[in-house]
This record gives structure tokens, C-alpha cells and sequence, in this order.
């Protein structure tokens, strides 16, 4: 790393205290931080528009003499200065304005500004444009796109470009591990640049980073291998007990996984193992048999939902899979009071409690466990990373399973986690019917309620899904509680279940008892029940509005149905009038049930999106890198980090400089 980028911001002209402060907001202490803080699109201030071409909505540079300067009053007072330039005229209007303000735009000054041009009562206007006076004309416009940065309170696009203009005259190498000068051009391309020269400078500058973000990743991976944790070695046999009791046969893809964990965590080298799976794969019976392997040592396991309804599925299936084997399993949710909560946490601080389940609830500073050997995070991309270790903090180094079922793109896969061993689980439970999917327009909505109606009577079950809880006049999507209220009237004399997330805990699992219990026939819900909720019986699934959803999301919803042997059908109610991205989401969720082609299909729509979770917006938000602009350079990043990890350390260490965080410390080669 060259000196200069090390230096700090407050060498710069202008950077106080005050500055100084407001910049590491935006993760600004050094020059190089600087330097990487790259705009998020550009204005081309190049050429100026005559007034007499202007159209609205259209954002330009216009230059003009001030010809009229007054305060107006009508519904709210502004102040309007008119310009003109011999093709036209343009009114400026400002409704907040200073004394000096107006004595700097004097008639006969030229005025040079910057903004949208709109309609306004006598003509088109621009409201509050970025514009500077000058009292004779001005020279031609600079020949460099404007840059528009990502910014905080307190901070102006004005001051932030004066401070990246200043780092173009500093010395500056273009050396093998940072592409300095690629920098600088992304700062202030040339006025002939096109979009694709701004494409191809900033895949060159996204390539470093992910390689960074790679090396980091295996560096963690080398650092563990320093970790020591609790060796859990083969034992009492426990497992097989589970086998015989479970009253199903694992699928071959369950076996290997969970050999692979076993194996894992036979070893004193903790283990940081990703389990993914699509839903309903069988996930977590794996996380059963590893919990089982920490509890025949006297060991502990806390296993961290996101949901109090997941968590309280896992207990129930923990409690029936291991109490009878005489392993203990305690539920800790923030809903429970001091007084329930009380016997738990004893019960896990003298170690009489072995597997403890929960959400948040499970790392808060009261839960004290006597030897926690394994935690198991479900869902992980929901969790923040200082959550997770907050939960690994309860033991000394203990073993790490990391759950989701949204699949990630093995493309991704290679590098964002490169720092864990990665299971899948690519094998349906056998008998599982394949579930049909339908997009339906909401002009046929009559027949959906025939079609529920059908369902119920044949003895089965059904979710009406809806993306709002209440009426919302911004939205134009069904809510919950309107549909549950509208459903009671069109289908009498069947008892309809409402689930959203407002409600109580307590409400909550009435509500899913009652549905798990087929006394509640029709659901009615949000999508908190997007995990956790595993009803054989319920074989319908409408979905209002998809076309508000992810494809991730699409897809993990429509896996509360097909979970018992009979077919299921999915039927997505959707507005007319839908995007042209809607439509291929809708064509995608219809034609496949294969979660990681949904997951390459979702990233090369929306980006990475809650896909990647905390990996993207937890611990590490990319400056440059676009997962789904970029996703293409991952495997060639691979190679590249490898390579240099074994032949050029110095230029591997240079980027890690540049683009890890301070604490990242040397690599391990």
C-alpha cells in the first residue's frame, strides 16, 4: 500500500474536526477510504441545453442572464428568478432563501445551473437547481461527468466532490494490487466516456475486492484451524437410537450430510460448517443428530431461530426426537416472562438442560450455559453477524452449523463463503408430490374461492397468503386482516385462522395449534409464515399480490405446502398490469421447484438481495462489487486469490490493505 494512502482525510484542504466526523460516518479515515468511496451514478454537465430545447423531466445543465428576481406568495412563498439566454426562457424557484442569496442573483448577472426541469404555474421551471452566478459569462463547461456520490447528513454533493477532486493531484501509483489510476477515472471520466468503458473500469477495480473479500475469507478459514474447541468423538450411540425412532427412512443425501457434520465435530479444530437445503430437504433432523453428539460428552447445543414460530416448530420436534433418549430441551423466546424464563436459565447454568432453543432471547447477557459446545443457526441470513457472535460467545470456541434454505448459487458459494465447508442437501424426502403452480388473474378470483372451497370440503387444508397486515392507501395489495374479514362472509360455516406478525405470542401459537390440529380449515397469514410452519394436511396455497415478492421468498412460502403425500397446487393471485420483471418472476416460480436454479434465476433479476444476507449487508457491504453485474468474475477471483496466496503473499497482503477492514491483520500463506 502506497503512503499516500494511508495518510488521513484531514490532509486535505478543508477537512476539520467537524468534517472529519461526518466522514467516518460513511467509513471515511484514510485517503484509500476515500479513494473507494466511488459514485453511484454520474450527470453529464458537458454540454449546455438552449432554453428553447428543454422538456420535462428532463435533468440537465442550462446557463441564462437573470432578467426578473421576485418573491411570490401564494400557497407557500417562493422566491423565483427568470433567465433568459436568447432562445428562451426558464423560471428558478426557491421556496427556502437567504438575503445574500438574493443579492448574488442580480438582474444582468449570468446564472449557470443544474437540476430537473418540470412544469410549474406560468411555464417550466426548475425548483432548487445546484447553480453558481457569475457576473460576467462563463467559460465552457468542464469536459468530465459529475459524479453523485452516496452521502450522510450534513455532507453535500459540493463538498464531496471538491474532496475527490483534490486526490487527483496526489501521487498516486498504478501498482499490480490496487488499480489506483482506475480510482481516479471512476471519480471523473472523461465527457466521451461511454457507459461501457464506466462498466469495464469498474469490473476491473470489483474483481480486487471480491479477490480481497476472498482472502479474507480463507484467512478466517486459517485462523480456525489455530482454534481449538471440544473434541465430541463417537460415544454412547445415541444417533442410532434416533434412527430407529424417527418412523422415516433418511434420504442418501441426509445420510452423507450428516456423516460430514458428525465427522466434524470429532475433531478438536472447531467446525464452521453452511448446511443448505431447499425446504422441506430435512435439515433439521441433521441438526437433531449433531445436538445428540454434543449431549452424549454432557456437552451443550443452543440452537437460534429467527421466528418464534420456527423456534417453537424445533422444540417440538427436539423435545420428541430427544427426550425420550433422556437429553433435556428448554424453549427461551423474548415473549415468556422473568418467572418462566427463571427455571430455564438454571437449568441451563448447572448444565441439567442440554439443548436450549430460542431466538434473540438465547444471547441476551442472563443466559449463562455451564459447556456449550455447539451452536446451530437457522435461517442465518436473518441474523446479524454480532448476533451470531454474540451466541458463540456463550461457550469456549464452540462448533458452528449454519442452516438456510435458500439456497445459494454455487457461483457465490466459492468465494462469500470460502471461509466455511459447505453441505447440501440436494435430495427430497421420497413420497413428496411435486406441487403445481399457477399464475391467475385477479379478474378470476372466483374461481379461487371455488377451488378453496373444494379443498376444504375433500377434508384438506389451505394458506391464503397476503404481503400487508392492514389496508395501506400506498400500496395496492390485499391485506390480511381485509381478506380474513371478506373470506368469513364468502366461506361460511368454515373456521379461518388469522396469523400475522403484530400479533401476541401467545395468539400466535393458538392460532398455529389450532391449524396444525385441522380445527382451523383456511389460514389466513403474512409471510411470517415463510419458515417453520410444516402442516402435512395443507395441500392449496394462494398467494396475493407475488408480484410484491422475491423469487427466494416465492419459493420458501410455497414450501409450507407438498409436505405429505398428496399433490399440492399453488396459485399466485396477481393485479394485472405487471412489470416485465414480474412476469419473468412469475414465469420462473411456475416452471421450476429447484431451488438453486430459483436462487441463479433471483440474483440474475434483483442482485444478491437478502440472498446472501449479513454476508452482504452485515459484514461486509460491497463498495464496488454488483453480485449480479459481477457475479461472472467469481470464478476467475477464486483462482486468482489462490494463486496468490501461494506465489506473490506481498500483493495478496497489498489488497487485503486496501479493502479489509483495519482489524484483518496479516494473512496466513
Amino acid at each position: 500500500m502506497t503512503p499516500t494512502a494511508e495518510l488521513s482525510v484531514t490532509t486535505l484542504k478543508g477537512v476539520g474536526p467537524s468534517l472529519s466526523t461526518t466522514l467516518q460516518k460513511l467509513g471515511i479515515f484514510r485517503l484509500i477510504d476515500l479513494l473507494l468511496h466511488l459514485p453511484i451514478r454520474y450527470q453529464d454537465r458537458t454540454h449546455l441545453v438552449p432554453l428553447r430545447q428543454l422538456q420535462a423531466g428532463q435533468e440537465c445543465l442550462v446557463q441564462g442572464q437573470v432578467v426578473d428576481s421576485q418573491v411570490v406568495y401564494g400557497r407557500r412563498r417562493s422566491w423565483v428568478v427568470t433567465l433568459e439566454d436568447g432562445t428562451g426562457y426558464l423560471s428558478l424557484r426557491f421556496f427556502h432563501f437567504s438575503k445574500p442569496q438574493q443579492a448574488g442573483l442580480k438582474t444582468g448577472h449570468y446564472v449557470r445551473c443544474f437540476g430537473e426541469v418540470r412544469f410549474g404555474p406560468k411555464g417550466l421551471e426548475m425548483a432548487h437547481p445546484e447553480y453558481r452566478a457569475f457576473a460576467v459569462p462563463p467559460e465552457e463547461p468542464e469536459g468530465r461527468l459529475t459524479p453523485v456520490y452516496p452521502t450522510t447528513k450534513g455532507l453535500g454533493q459540493g463538498r464531496l466532490r471538491n474532496l475527490t477532486s483534490q486526490l487527483a493531484d496526489l501521487s498516486w501509483p498504478d501498482g499490480q494490487s490496487t488499480p489506483f489510476q482506475t480510482l481516479l477515472y471512476l471519480h471523473r471520466p472523461p465527457a466521451d466516456a461511454s457507459q461501457a468503458d464506466i462498466e469495464q473500469a469498474q469490473e476491473r477495480v470489483a474483481r480486487d475486492e471480491l479477490t480481497a473479500y476472498y482472502l479474507i475469507m480463507r484467512h478466517r478459514q486459517s485462523q480456525r484451524a489455530h482454534q481449538r474447541a471440544l473434541a465430541l468423538p463417537r460415544s454412547q450411540q445415541l444417533g442410532r437410537e434416533l434412527l430407529k425412532n424417527l418412523g422415516f427412512e433418511l434420504t442418501g443425501a441426509q445420510r452423507r450430510v450428516a456423516t460430514e457434520v458428525l465427522l466434524d465435530l470429532e475433531q478438536a479444530m472447531p467446525m464452521l460448517r453452511l448446511l443448505q437445503g431447499d425446504v422441506g430437504s430435512g435439515k433439521t433432523v441433521i441438526a437433531a443428530f449433531a445436538a445428540i453428539r454434543a449431549a452424549e460428552h454432557g456437552a451443550q447445543t443452543a440452537l437460534m431461530a429467527p421466528t418464534e414460530i420456527l423456534a417453537e416448530q424445533h422444540y417440538f420436534n427436539f423435545s420428541t426426537w430427544l427426550a425420550p433418549l433422556g437429553i433435556s430441551v428448554v424453549l427461551l423466546t423474548g415473549a415468556q416472562t422473568l418467572k418462566q424464563r427463571r427455571p430455564k436459565l438454571a437449568a441451563l447454568a448447572d448444565g441439567e438442560a442440554l439443548v436450549a432453543i430460542g431466538t434473540h432471547a438465547l444471547f441476551q447477557h442472563d443466559v449463562e450455559f455451564a459447556n456449550l459446545a455447539l451452536t446451530i443457526v437457522d435461517e442465518q441470513h436473518r441474523f446479524g453477524v454480532h448476533q451470531r457472535m454474540a451466541l458463540r460467545a456463550k461457550g469456549r470456541t464452540p462448533h458452528q452449523l449454519v442452516m438456510t434454505a435458500t439456497p445459494i448459487p454455487r457461483t457465490l458459494t466459492m468465494a462469500l463463503y470460502a471461509d466455511m465447508d459447505v453441505s447440501t442437501i440436494d435430495e427430497l424426502p421420497a413420497g413428496r408430490q411435486p406441487i403445481s403452480t399457477r399464475a391467475v388473474p385477479e379478474s378470476r378470483r372466483g374461481e379461487v374461492l371455488e377451488r378453496i372451497r373444494g379443498a376444504l370440503e375433500g377434508q384438506q387444508q389451505a394458506y391464503w397468503v397476503c404481503t400487508l397486515i392492514e389496508d395501506s392507501e400506498q400500496l395496492n395489495a390485499q391485506s390480511a386482516e381485509a381478506t380474513w374479514q371478506t373470506l368469513k362472509v364468502q366461506l361460511p360455516g368454515i373456521n379461518i385462522g388469522l396469523l400475522h406478525g403484530r400479533m401476541k405470542s401467545e395468539e400466535k401459537a393458538k392460532v398455529m395449534a389450532a391449524f396444525n390440529n385441522n380445527e382451523c380449515q383456511l389460514l389466513v397469514a403474512t409471510t411470517v409464515i415463510e419458515v417453520g410452519v410444516d402442516v402435512p394436511n395443507a395441500t392449496l396455497m394462494v398467494i396475493e399480490n407475488p408480484e410484491r415478492l422475491g423469487l427466494a421468498q416465492l419459493h420458501q412460502l410455497r414450501g409450507r405446502i407438498g409436505r405429505g403425500a398428496k399433490a399440492s397446487h399453488c396459485l399466485l393471485l396477481y393485479k394485472e398490469g405487471l412489470s416485465e420483471v414480474a412476469k419473468a418472476r412469475l414465469k420462473i416460480i411456475r416452471e421450476s421447484q429447484d431451488g438453486f436454479y430459483i436462487a441463479e434465476q433471483d440474483l440474475k433479476l434483483r442482485g444478491p438481495g437478502e440472498l446472501l444476507g449479513t454476508r452482504q449487508t452485515g459484514e461486509t457491504q460491497f463498495r464496488v462489487a454488483n453480485l449480479r453485474a459481477h457475479a461472472h468474475l467469481i470464478p476467475d477471483v477464486v483462482r486468482t486469490g489462490d494463486r496468490l496466496l501461494k506465489e506473490a503473499p506481498g500483493q495478496a497482503q497489498a489488497l487485503l490493505a486496501a479493502w479489509a477492514p483495519p482489524d484483518t491483520g496479516s494473512i496466513a500463506v
